[in-house]
């Protein structure tokens, strides 16, 4: 799934080609793909792009007011053309759910992979008209997610701290991905409590969230949309990583599964060389 560095590094390259052209048409080629009916598709035509930018994990192509929200979801992606085909886009025939053509030829087919259809697209006056948007929590790249901000979130929650890190209504655009990652650089169990973290902990893990995402956003910075993801799987050190080697310590990087997802993590670095149990109510294995 795309997170915050990605969609970021996504924002960038599209803002750099669509700002200041015009919208010749949007085309779906999903019936359930966009999730509004007012405005109508037919509202972008002649719209300039006034510029793309990022909400959390949403894509937000504004014109001239007019804002078209997207959200990746688990398979979902952007595929940019200078040159989009002229031909007209048939529902069911591709991995393509809609396509924004812009009037110099160009534009971009939001894509997804596989049969579960997850991606979702809104058509808005107001981007806090897109529920999912209006939940967002703060974006822990912002100049007021200071460490106070991030230890009110974390305070008197009980729950694992890699659930509240991917949290969307606490923390904007943490996924599975980047809260393994960031979990292994402050050398933090995934399942440990977050309103049980000591202050020096919440410390190391405040500056492990900045470091970590600054670092894969500048990292995503100026790559074309189509290198993104595989620049992702590069960095990663443990997650995906299952089986390898620890990039600190050596260790093998072992994996607890769930029912739809599942974590990475070493067992030196992160839990006193204890191995999580590969099942979600276990908290060790004897």
């Amino acid at each position: 799934m795309p997170e915050l560095p990605e969609v970021q590094g996504l924002v960038d390259f599209l803002d750099e080609r669509l700002r200041g052209h015009a919208v010749e048409a949007l085309e779906l080629a999903s019936f359930t793909v966009l999730k509004t009916v007012d405005p109508p598709p037919q509202a972008l035509s002649g719209a300039p792009v006034d510029g793309v930018h990022r909400h959390g994990k949403f894509l937000d192509v504004d014109c001239d007011g007019t804002h078209l929200v997207i959200h990746l979801a688990r398979a979902g992606w952007v595929r940019f053309s200078e040159e989009l085909p002229r031909t007209m886009l048939r529902p069911g025939t591709s991995p393509i759910a809609l396509r924004l053509r812009m009037s110099d030829g160009s534009g971009f087919d939001l894509t997804e992979a596989g049969t579960r259809k997850s991606v979702a697209a809104y058509l808005v006056r107001d981007v806090q008209d897109v529920p999912g948007v209006a939940r967002l929590g703060p974006d822990p790249l912002s100049p007021g997610f200071t460490r106070e901000a991030f230890g009110e979130v974390l305070a008197g929650r009980s729950a694992q701290i890699k659930g509240v890190l991917r949290d969307q209504s606490l923390i904007a655009g943490v996924g599975n991905a980047y809260s393994d990652e960031v979990l292994h650089v402050a050398r933090l169990s995934p399942f440990a409590h977050a309103a049980k973290l000591t202050d020096d902990e919440v410390d190391v893990l405040y500056r492990a969230l900045r470091t970590t995402l600054t670092d894969a956003v500048a990292a995503a910075s100026g790559r074309p949309a189509k290198e993104l993801k595989d620049a992702k799987r590069e960095r990663m050190r443990v997650h995906g990583r299952t089986g390898g080697a620890c990039p600190v310590c050596g260790d093998v990087v072992r994996e607890v599964s769930f029912a739809d997802r599942s974590l990475q993590y070493c067992a030196t670095c992160q839990t006193d060389g204890k191995v999580l149990a590969d099942r979600r109510t276990s908290k060790f294995l004897k």
